[in-house]
């Protein structure tokens, strides 16, 4: 199949919608951000690029504080508003009907509704034109416990994780497989492929 070839553009697909929440508990902040990823793993080094003109860039680069949210299905409507209203003239947390949240290690908040929130210290920001990039290293995660499974591991498979890509909002599909699983037994492979096509019994 032939491919045809455009001019560079941020076709990168799908990322996190994520809601990056900064400020204070007093005077919470929260924006949607689609430019954040992971940079290491140890230390664990996240990153998130905002525009210059957007509100959080200034409370971020004031407190060097920041927390990314993991975005939902159910958290949509509220990501979306995040994504198109400003704080300077709105509380995006009542209008979105957000609840800010009290982090373990830093000041800013934390969304309460997203099952997992990445507690964050900028370590260094890098202007690359119409965005910068705060590299931040993350020092707490937040882990909603009702997404932990019995072996005490986390399983975001209910918590109906929520994709963007040039655009538009999608809900990730069923899980198909996992890291590694090119390598395992063939008769493993077998078995779990199978329970993840058959339907669930409502």
């Amino acid at each position: 199949m032939a491919k045809i070839s455009w001019k560079a553009g941020t076709l990168l697909a799908p990322v996190p919608p994520a809601l990056i929440s900064c400020g204070t508990m007093e005077k919470p902040n929260v924006m949607t951000a689609a430019w954040t990823g992971i940079a290491c793993s140890d230390p664990t080094y996240v990153y998130v690029s905002i525009r210059q003109s957007r509100y959080s860039h200034e409370l971020i680069s004031k407190s060097k504080e920041f927390v990314i949210n993991v975005p939902t299905v159910k958290l949509a409507k509220s990501i979306d508003l995040c994504g198109v209203k400003s704080g300077r003239d709105t509380d995006k947390f009542k209008l979105a009907k957000l609840t800010a949240g009290p982090c373990s290690k830093i000041k800013a908040p934390q969304v309460e509704e997203s099952p997992v929130s990445l507690e964050c210290v900028v370590k260094e920001v890098i202007s690359l034109g119409s965005h910068d990039m705060f590299l931040a290293e993350v020092v707490a995660v937040d882990v909603d416990e009702q997404y932990m499974n019995k072996k005490e591991a986390l399983d975001l498979g209910k918590a109906g994780l929520l994709a963007y890509a040039h655009g538009f909002y999608y809900a990730l599909g069923k899980k198909i497989g996992k890291y590694g699983w090119t390598v395992e037994k063939k008769s493993t492979r077998r078995k779990r492929l199978a329970r993840a096509k058959t339907p669930k019994s409502k």
